[in-house]
């Protein structure tokens, strides 16, 4: 509890008051001022050094109030003009290049497009790299400015949908299965070869084969046997002259024919041979060529 005393004195009479014992100051003094003074101006510098790295970063990357730099952004997305380069992959619903100029995509290892599903599966990839151009896909079709197919390969068929198909190659083209194509043709000045190095060359058709050549020859080698066969039709040999020069030949007999004129022999088997004309048929006289 505080008690305060009051003293009463007479009229006249001088009272000395007490002297104060101890002064208190209000305030920061000393060192501590001085501190804090260095600190404030350490933090307006602070400030003003920000203030001039954000002017100077502003003024270096061009921005402004439609983009950064030659980076524009519009109504209809980003439009980037000149050369860029990019560090990490771009996602991009559509890339295209200006009306009046090519689109180049440029890397010093390879470009690799890719389309995801939306589970972030790859669905499908183009890869250029240095040494080949790779496509991953279910079905890859290149199509004419009309939207027609012209080439299609997916993982049943290759399916070339232009009206000719030119191989211009030295050596031609090489097949390791069966190719269908109802027209086989070569260059107007040109030979057409169909060969098989190691193994039999067959060519069927249902309704038939047509072999022509309009202006040269058709040659057939082969190393053993060329069989000729019709289950229900006939073997026509339509020609002027036709000549089998390497038939076997009869001796000739004291009753042939002095002019050289010979008649064609066939054997149980099928084979021929020529036999020296006579009067009458000599084929039996020299029928000892089918043994």
């Amino acid at each position: 509890m505080v008690r305060e005393q009051y003293t009463t004195t007479p009229e006249g009479t001088r009272v000395e008051r007490p002297e104060n014992q101890s002064v208190y100051k209000i305030g920061i003094y000393g060192w501590r001022k001085r501190c804090l003074y260095l600190f404030v101006l350490l933090l307006l510098i602070v400030l003003l050094v920000n203030f001039a790295l954000t002017i100077w970063i502003l003024k270096v990357m061009w921005f402004s109030p439609t983009g950064m730099g030659h980076l524009y952004v519009t109504e209809d997305g980003l439009r980037l003009e000149g050369e860029s380069e990019f560090l990490f992959p771009l996602y991009a619903k559509e890339i295209h290049s200006r009306v009046d100029s090519s689109l180049l995509l440029q890397s010093t290892q390879n470009v690799t497009v890719n389309a995801r599903n939306p589970e972030g599966e790859v669905t499908g990839r183009l890869k250029v790299g240095p040494n080949m151009v790779e496509v991953q896909s279910q079905q890859f079709q290149i199509n004419s400015k009309d939207g027609k197919p012209l080439f299609t390969v997916d993982e049943k068929a290759v399916v070339v949908g232009t009206d000719k198909l030119r191989v211009t190659g030295p050596e031609g083209a090489l097949f390791e299965h069966s190719v269908e194509t109802p027209l086989i043709k070569p260059e107007p000045i040109q030979d057409l070869r169909l060969e098989s190095p190691t193994r039999s060359l067959s060519m069927d058709a249902p309704k038939g084969i047509h072999i022509q050549a309009a202006a040269g020859k058709i040659e057939a080698l082969s190393q053993m046997d060329i069989v000729l066969h019709s289950s229900d039709g006939t073997l026509v040999l339509d020609a002027e002259t036709v000549c089998l020069p390497k038939l076997a030949q009869g001796t000739q007999g004291p009753t042939s024919s002095l002019q050289g004129l010979y008649e064609i022999c066939a054997c149980p088997d099928g084979k021929l041979y020529l036999s020296v004309a006579g009067v009458g048929t000599t084929c039996h006289e020299n029928s000892h060529i089918c043994l």
